[in-house]
């Protein structure tokens, strides 16, 4: 328990601060993109959410944002960082230097060749390519479509997460996906259906290099394809609810203009995963904001002249709560290059962890930033790196 009556200025006082403005919101979600190697960072994020108390009671992630939610909503709270660390460094425990080398060039190069072996040999625990190259195998042949296996993430999430605590637990997690013969983008959430390893492989099976997941008679491709970030998907769910909710990016749409082929590919994916992100956000404010006013002109009509209708509409659209959204993104270094997001050596995956861990504690520090908004207020976006308030 914490110290109720802990001086103002010591880290108590401040986790009982943090502890007070998590307690006024009916919802504190998680929201993980996808981005592969990068999701250490999310793993980051969580662990210093939770040495301050912070325990969400909604996840929603996409590709490797469903399985860092998976490994949370899966266990109790206590084993969750080292459920997270156990994951990220079984799939980082494949030693290719002796030493990392100082320097951007040097690092660069070692990126570049961490990111080869990962083509070639794949990552433990986590997928390994196909013995028969697919374009060398019978069309509709079961590797025919995919370059890597992903038989190890299944017995990975089986070991990690217990699914019987994912699906029955307090924690509400949803998870997105393509259905690969439509082409339509859907979530599976544990609370309209039981989520299993399938559900979590198929929100991470990134087309070509990872196969389609068959779940009840379709196939599923990652949901990154689609949309890379669930917010929306989040925030339309139980509108009725006031919501603070941590946006965990991986990929930021900020960036110095290129200046090789390399720069060229990294800031394409940067911007294709990214631009979703804040257009969502952008589009979601919007629609709250214009509903408010909604509210508020209906308001001033008299009631005699509002029929059933605009009664019901002004009804819904006056009990609108705020939502406070902190959103984290990573900074990419000036030696990553466009291989970032399966460059999966151990160096690379602490340094993402850390930079996740560090970011949080610093959105942390700035408690105004987390408070609820006025009934009222609309929505909030608060941005670490950019430190806009719109």
């Amino acid at each position: 328990m914490l110290d109720r009556t802990a001086r103002p200025g010591t880290e108590a006082h401040e986790a009982r601060e943090i502890e007070q403005i998590i307690e006024a919101y009916d919802r504190v979600a998680l929201v993980f993109q996808g981005g592969g190697a990068l999701g250490a960072y999310q793993a980051g994020v969580y662990e210093a959410l939770a040495e301050r108390g912070v325990q969400p009671n909604w996840l929603s992630g996409v590709s490797i944002g469903a399985i860092n939610s998976a490994i949370i909503a899966g266990n109790p709270p206590e084993k969750r960082v080292e459920r997270l660390r156990e994951f990220w460094e079984l799939v980082s425990d494949r030693k290719i230097w002796l030493f990392t080398p100082d320097g951007d060039l040097f690092r660069s190069w070692r990126n570049q060749w961490s990111s080869y072996v990962t083509t070639l040999l794949g990552q433990p625990g986590f997928f390994e390519p196909r013995r028969i190259n697919p374009w060398l195998q019978l069309r509709g042949a079961e590797g025919a479509t995919s370059f890597y296996d992903t038989s190890l993430l299944r017995d990975t999430l089986l070991r990690l997460v217990d699914f019987d605590r994912l699906n029955n637990d307090s924690i509400f997690l949803s998870v997105g996906a393509v259905n690969v013969r439509t082409g339509n983008f859907l979530y599976f959430d544990n609370f309209r259906e039981r989520i299993c390893p399938e559900h979590i492989m198929a929100s991470g099976a990134l087309p070509p290099a990872f196969p389609a997941v068959k779940i009840d008679g379709e196939h599923y491709w990652d949901g990154g394809i689609v949309s890379n970030t669930p917010l929306l998907y989040l925030l339309s769910q139980r509108e009725q609810l006031s919501t603070l909710a941590f946006q965990v990016d991986l990929f930021s749409a900020n960036g110095a203009l290129p200046r090789d082929m390399r720069d060229v590919m990294a800031r394409q994916k940067d911007i294709t995963y990214s631009s979703r992100t804040r257009f969502t956000t952008d589009t979601y404010r919007r629609n709250h904001d214009f509903r408010l006013r909604v509210a508020k002109s209906l308001s001033k009509v008299p009631a005699h002249l509002l029929d059933d209708e605009d009664k019901a509409l002004l009804a819904e659209v006056s009990q609108i709560p705020p939502v406070n959204i902190a959103h984290l993104i990573y900074q990419q270094k000036d030696y990553e290059g466009d291989a970032k997001d399966f460059e999966f050596s151990r160096t690379s995956m602490l340094e993402h962890w850390k930079s996740g861990y560090e970011d949080t504690k610093r959105t942390l520090q700035r408690p105004d930033w987390l408070r609820k908004p006025p009934e009222g207020g609309g929505v909030v976006v608060h941005d670490l790196h950019h430190d806009y308030d719109r």
